[in-house]
């Protein structure tokens, strides 16, 4: 008997686990269904190997969307993290707060007020382990003494000077930090990097405090549903080879992300009646906001080939890679950092109050899954040196859903995100793809640039943006938003509890918990809600708001936002 089962062991759930058995009273069990992150698999800590586990069998889930109506039928590969600190163990380890306007959108829906920036800010910060010397436009924004050490740029590849000389140039501005006072212009960015090695969440959180009596841990299980005597939780129902077993609870906290927490409370009769009847599924509890509202980024790579070979591709090289290992066992080299170092938040027009467009930029020419680009020209030719931009609209007011079609807990759900379905999301895309290119062939970019190799020259107009995005923009992997807290009737959790409605004893705690998706990567949002949710499942006071002054951008402008 648990007094909490927390189900994945992903950002959230690693997160919950170190918080909720602090107190030594509570005994505390974590369940994930993928592996072990053991310390010697390169693959997970070494910051540069990213691109290794996206699309393994052995790291990654390897969800796929329903075929996409707006994007030609094509089926959206989503990586997820099939190991111990799920995607934290995987991602890109980009640390970004997101734009306090966010939290103050949330902080205006009715029954929110409580989630709005202020409120955020304080478990922002006791989360946040800055390094000294950081520079910061307010340093009493952020926090010193958390889990989540971070480590800024550093960016000295002369490609990141020139874009942020070229953002200067293209009438944009420069900011100390993105996560600081002013979210809004280019800068060099934060990375949950350490020394370098990735620091998941389960290394900032879990491992530091296993040792500790109260906390279990099991790997490699997978949760079949949850178990209810009426609608009051007893506890969750676990595959064993091709048995089940019981394990007893007195609450369950959800931390499977916006695909995993959805699709198990459906498994478990919590959602839309019609749905889970359709299923022969009891209903427990008539939830219908469960699995709807589901939100993302998506982006595309905007490309170029550099005249000067001053960009990381030659490290691609099969004969360098045992020295770049060599290098990185002593915390050093290329292998030391995820390339990610630098980017931007700008409008991608004057009408927004504040910026809808993030960019992360690289000094390389390469997709997720490691492949280089080709030379334009039909050749077929491999490029030597290139850079790179990833672009996306924040804002997209798209909205798809997450829903089981088979009560086979291994099956995955049907998602179907709707990209690109709506004016709002078209508009921002061409704008997108054409303030990139601005950015891009500023004088500053002028001693490498050598020519647009994705999308290319040919890809000008308008209509022909948009047959691009659609053909070839990916997701930022950022799926949130179908578990949302509130008090409306499409509402799924109590913002004052985190506690699903209908039901006693079962909370939700993930990306899945967002009202609207934050502006930028969506780990440090997450992250910042599991550690509010665990004052307010534990009955803590929590923190007293912050005030602390923040650039709010043009919100007297008239803007859209």
């Amino acid at each position: 008997m648990y007094d909490f089962v927390i189900v994945g062991g992903g950002s959230a759930g690693c997160a919950m686990a170190n918080r909720l058995s602090a107190d030594p009273s509570n005994r505390v069990l974590v369940i994930e269904a993928g592996r072990r992150d053991w310390k010697w698999d390169v693959f997970i800590h070494m910051p540069a190997a990213l691109a290794f586990p996206i699309g393994s069998r052995f790291y990654d889930w390897k969800y796929e969307s329903e075929p996409e109506p707006y994007m030609n039928g094509r089926r959206v590969y989503h990586a997820r993290g099939k190991v111990l600190g799920g995607s934290s163990s995987i991602n890109g380890m980009i640390f970004q707060r997101g734009n306090p306007m966010d939290y103050d959108k949330w902080g205006a829906i009715p029954g929110l007020e409580h989630w709005d920036w202020a409120h955020c800010l304080p478990y922002f910060k006791r989360m946040e382990n800055c390094l000294e010397g950081q520079e910061s436009d307010t340093s009493d924004l952020r926090g010193t003494d958390g889990p989540l050490t971070l480590e800024r740029g550093p960016a000295t590849n002369p490609l990141f000077d020139a874009w942020l000389r070229a953002g200067v140039e293209a009438g944009f501005n420069r900011t100390a930090d993105v996560n600081g006072y002013r979210q809004e212009g280019f800068a060099a960015f934060d990375k949950n990097v350490l020394r370098g090695r990735r620091l998941s969440a389960a290394r900032a959180y879990l491992h530091p405090v296993l040792d500790r009596p109260n906390l279990d841990l099991m790997t490699s299980t997978h949760v079949n549903r949850v178990l209810f005597d009426g609608t009051r939780v007893t506890g969750v129902e676990i595959a064993k080879g091709r048995s089940t077993e019981t394990i007893l609870a007195g609450e369950v906290v959800l931390c499977g992300g916006a695909f995993n927490s959805p699709q198990l409370l459906q498994l478990s009769g919590v959602g839309d009646p019609e749905h889970l009847g359709g299923l022969g599924i009891d209903v427990v509890a008539d939830v219908p906001g469960v699995g709807e509202n589901l939100q993302d980024h998506l982006e595309v790579y905007i490309q170029y080939e550099s005249k000067q070979p001053v960009s990381i591709q030659p490290h691609l090289a099969h004969w360098k890679k045992p020295w770049i290992g060599l290098q990185w066992l002593f915390r050093k080299g290329p292998g030391a950092s995820n390339h990610f170092e630098a980017g931007a938040f700008v409008k991608s027009n004057p009408d927004e109050s504040y910026p809808n467009l993030m960019f992360h930029f690289l000094p390389i020419a390469i997709r997720y899954d490691g492949s280089s680009p080709r030379k334009p020209d039909g050749s077929n030719a491999k490029i030597e040196h290139g850079y790179q931009v990833h672009v996306g609209p924040m804002y997209s007011d798209a909205r798809g859903t997450v829903k089981i079609t088979s009560t086979d807990p291994r099956k995955h759900p049907a998602v179907q995100f709707n990209y690109l379905s709506t004016e709002q999301d078209r508009r921002e895309w061409i704008e997108a793809v054409r303030t990139a290119r601005k950015i891009l062939t500023q004088p500053a970019f002028d001693e490498f640039n050598a020519g647009e190799i994705s999308p290319g020259p040919a890809v000008e107009t308008d209509e022909e943006i948009m047959d691009w995005v659609a053909r070839d923009s990916e997701t930022a992997l950022h799926p949130s938003c179908t578990t949302k807290i509130g008090i409306d009737d499409m509402a799924v959790l109590d913002p004052e509890t985190m506690g699903v409605r209908g039901t006693t004893g079962l909370s939700v705690v993930d990306a899945g918990c967002m009202p609207n998706v934050s502006n930028g990567n969506t780990y440090a949002p997450t992250m910042m809600i599991a550690e509010k949710a665990a004052d307010l499942i534990l009955g803590n006071t929590p923190l007293a708001p912050d005030h602390s002054e923040v650039y709010r951008g043009d919100v007297t402008g008239g803007g859209r936002r």
